[in-house]
């Protein structure tokens, strides 16, 4: 393994009412590490996330961020932790400039960085910077999601929860995409990446895990699963 853990999720459960969406997860995230969690719409991806983040009640287990327990923590307070996430669907805000949306990413922080942190953005997506004037809603589906994962950095966050970052995009924007999760992870940012489109995930992947009705059916490093029979066939339509 050698990265030392920074998220470590043990027995987690989670329930909808009376619906129990996730059961008993067990998954770990190293610093540094790009950690890749793949499963059919409706598995409980998303659910997992919003527990990390602090937006789902969990019923029970235990969530660690870098050694402190912080399971019963609001979410405004993991945020300050450095766990930023990059909601499914974008979300980003249309009304307001590009420019704009990046420095809410920043609005927890404060003093000289900020600007060369804008200016580190964008370098990374150069589109963005073509584009910082005009709002967010005028952007394409690829741009609006490379200016979600950049506001996002903008908080500076320890692990970023990246939540079905292709979903709704062309094939070319989904190759890109990947293309800026692997500099990211080249650039030695954590990241917990969730996804429907396995093949692109475990492909980029240190490790992954595949998650059916809840529950963790399979864990490896990311080469492992490709290769793996029952990955190929459920998700890889192979």
């Amino acid at each position: 393994m050698g990265a030392a853990m920074l998220l470590e999720i043990s027995g987690l459960t989670s329930h909808y009412g009376r619906i129990q969406a996730l059961k008993g997860i067990d998954v770990v995230v190293g610093e540094g590490e790009l950690v890749a969690l793949v499963g059919a719409n409706g598995a409980g991806k998303t659910t997992l996330l919003r527990c990390i983040s602090g937006v789902q009640p969990m019923t029970t287990g235990k969530i660690s961020f870098g050694g402190a327990d912080i399971s019963r923590m609001p979410a405004e307070q993991r945020l300050g932790l450095g766990i930023s996430q990059v909601p499914e669907g974008r979300q980003v805000f249309g009304p307001l400039s590009v420019e704009d949306n990046l420095r809410l990413g920043a609005y927890r922080r404060h003093g000289p960085d900020v600007p060369a942190d804008l200016e580190r953005m964008y370098e990374m997506f150069p589109i963005l910077r073509k584009k910082r004037e005009l709002p967010a809603g005028t952007l394409s589906g690829g741009q609006q999601q490379m200016l979600a994962i950049a506001r996002a950095l903008m908080s500076n966050p320890r692990v970023l929860l990246l939540d079905e970052p292709s979903m709704g995009l062309a094939p070319l924007l989904v190759a890109e995409i990947f293309k800026t999760i692997q500099a990211l992870k080249d650039n030695g940012t954590t990241i917990f990446l969730v996804e429907q489109n396995a093949y692109a995930a475990l492909a980029i992947a240190d490790r992954g895990y595949v998650l059916e009705t809840g529950a963790v059916v399979l864990s490896d490093v990311g080469a492992n699963l490709l290769a793996n029979d029952k990955v190929k066939e459920a998700y890889l339509g192979l």
